[in-house]
């Protein structure tokens, strides 16, 4: 079976617009349902949880409706983080889990992840599963076994307390002053709470939901504001999530910025001294920098590359049995920890750091020094191939040739965005800009 509604993070899209629609939702909702249920039994659960999209109470209402109509018992979390609802689908033995987010989408997009019981995202297998019933007939539950829903107070506290734990019990940030950027997104109360709980003085930006500023000129992919914080306000690092929390930037005091590549670098490296990094490897994807590669090789550890997604990673590390893994985007997975990117504690894992080594931020956050690498992207409009192009082909494989041993480039569609992403890496920088650029302008004839 194949997949065409779900993308690389479950479904996504603009909302009010297919599939982001509140008809697509009841439906996903019932085929999910009728996929977990199967024994007729009515004590099956779903967890929902959501960011602060104005959208996600159209969703949040159609799901229900969907999961309920095949007589699923609907638990209503409201606004929490993404990692938050791998942890509480295992937690409170949930069948399902879902998530209504677009991450670090802009607000008029929106999208729905799903989670199997064990908290982690489901395979494509499963999604195709989904996929194949949603087309088909679904089987509603008979008028007695109509499924129940209701709100869920304390799940929010359940995760703040969770993420707490995950702090080294000899460590407190007492005397450290934290920036916390939470995007007007999900973690918008869980993130600063914890790190005040934890004895820090807690600077929040981000924290204004109203609908519609989710991800506006805030969070990880819009690090500007964090960084002027912690500069205004002599804050020992910055902490910057994305809108549902799953990803992470980390901000010296400076307001110079770590990306994925380089928290990964630092935890590696901590976790292999304390025989803590399980299989001598680090799994990331194939967009992470050359020079994290030559960092782990430096050290005997080892370098696993996947494909685009933070699903894939986590899918390459529980085949081969490791720990820790991630994306230059951010996404931090800490299996010990948590099922899926947590960029909450990923940044309390960094705090540790600090707090152990004694060490500030800008000692921290450059771990090596990256190859120079350009990445660009090019919007193109639904139903347009313009990678199948003869002429794009062909300054494709111009700009590989000239690469060749001198470099890499990587060319592929967004999962979640109607988006052909080109990045390379060469240690030439004029030679990788008229590479990059040569292929964009291509493509962009071309769409």
């Amino acid at each position: 079976m194949t997949r065409t509604l779900f993308g690389t993070d479950g479904v996504r899209g603009t909302a009010n617009t297919y599939p982001m629609t509140a008809e697509v939702a009841l439906r996903l909702g019932a085929a999910a349902g009728r996929w977990f249920r199967t024994d007729g039994r009515n004590g099956h659960r779903v967890v929902i949880g959501k960011d602060t999209r104005l959208s996600g109470y159209m969703l949040e209402n159609a799901l229900t409706a969907g999961l309920t109509s095949t007589g699923m018992n609907v638990l209503l979390l409201g606004p929490v983080p993404t990692p938050a609802v791998g942890f509480l689908t295992r937690s409170m033995r949930a069948d399902l889990g879902i998530m209504i987010s677009a991450s670090h989408n802009p607000a008029h997009d929106n999208g729905i992840k799903f989670f199997g019981p064990d908290g982690f995202k489901l395979s494509d297998e499963v999604e195709a599963g989904i996929e194949a019933a949603l087309a088909g007939e679904i089987r509603l539950a008979q008028p007695q076994n109509i499924g129940r829903a209701r709100r869920i107070d304390d799940g929010l506290g359940r995760y703040v307390e969770y993420a707490k734990t995950t702090f080294p019990h000899r460590g407190r940030l007492t005397g450290l002053k934290v920036v916390v950027d939470c995007a007007n997104g999900a973690a918008y109360r869980a993130a600063p709470e914890v790190l005040w709980e934890l004895g820090a003085e807690v600077i929040p930006v981000g924290v204004s939901p109203n609908g519609t500023n989710i991800n506006e000129r805030c969070g990880s992919t819009y690090t500007q504001t964090a960084a002027e914080a912690v500069v205004a306000h002599g804050a020992d690092m910055g902490i910057s999530l994305d809108g549902d929390a799953d990803r992470v930037m980390i901000l010296d005091e400076t307001g110079r910025v770590a990306d994925g590549d380089q928290i990964m670098a630092l935890l590696a490296a901590r976790w292999a001294d304390e025989g803590r990094l399980k299989g001598g490897a680090l799994v990331a994807t194939v967009m992470s920098n050359l020079g994290l590669e030559r960092f782990l090789e430096a050290r005997g550890l080892r370098l696993e590359r996947t494909a685009v997604g933070d699903r894939y990673v986590v899918e390459r590390m529980r085949e081969g049995g490791f720990n820790l893994g991630g994306e230059q985007s951010g996404h931090i997975v800490m299996t010990d920890h948590a099922t899926t990117g947590d960029g909450l504690i990923a940044g309390l894992q960094f705090l540790a750091a600090m707090a152990e080594t004694g060490q500030p931020a800008s000692a921290l956050v450059r771990q090596f020094e990256t190859v120079p690498q350009m990445l660009k992207n090019v919007r193109y409009q639904a139903g347009q191939e313009p990678l199948s192009s003869e002429s794009v082909r062909k300054v494709i494989a111009e700009a590989e040739a000239a690469l060749q041993g001198q470099g890499r480039l990587l060319i592929r569609k967004s999962g979640t965005e109607p988006l052909i992403r080109v990045m390379a890496e060469c240690e030439d920088e004029g030679l990788l800009a008229r590479s990059v650029e040569g292929i964009v302008a291509a493509l962009e004839r071309a769409a």
